[in-house]
């Protein structure tokens, strides 16, 4: 049975990652609306998991406080529950790199739960097909 948990270490933050993911050449995108979601490759040191994920909403999409924070918590806990079957995925993927995935919204409205869950399990099934 999978554990289905999203631990702080699982988390991309700190300005040098951020960079790495939205500023190199190598990033790579999909999109499924209303969600966008870019990734690349890093190095890993041997106590980092294999993917940090980043949520993005920005300010000029939602308005509302509420809004975004629910949009932020709509995408993290879609990506907790496929988070487990995407790690097996990885595993192809050298030791010494790991993956950092970005998910931006944007819609200028709310979305339901069941679409934006349905809309992260695409993504992530597709860049498991790509990489």
């Amino acid at each position: 049975m999978a554990i289905h948990t999203l631990s702080k270490q699982e988390r991309l933050c700190g300005r040098s990652l951020t960079s790495q993911l939205f500023d190199t050449a190598g990033s790579k995108s999909l999109v499924a609306f209303p969600l966008r979601m870019v990734w690349t490759t890093g190095p890993r040191r041997a106590d980092e998991p294999r993917a940090k994920m980043l949520i993005s909403v920005s300010k000029r999409r939602l308005r509302h406080a509420v809004d975004r924070n629910r949009a932020k918590r709509q995408v993290r806990e879609a990506y907790r529950l496929v988070k487990s079957a995407f790690f097996q995925d990885l595993k192809h993927l050298p030791d010494e790199q790991m993956l950092l995935v970005g998910f931006i919204w944007l819609a200028d409205r709310p979305v339901p739960s069941a679409v934006v869950t349905s809309h992260v399990q695409r993504l992530v099934r597709q860049l498991c097909e790509k990489t």
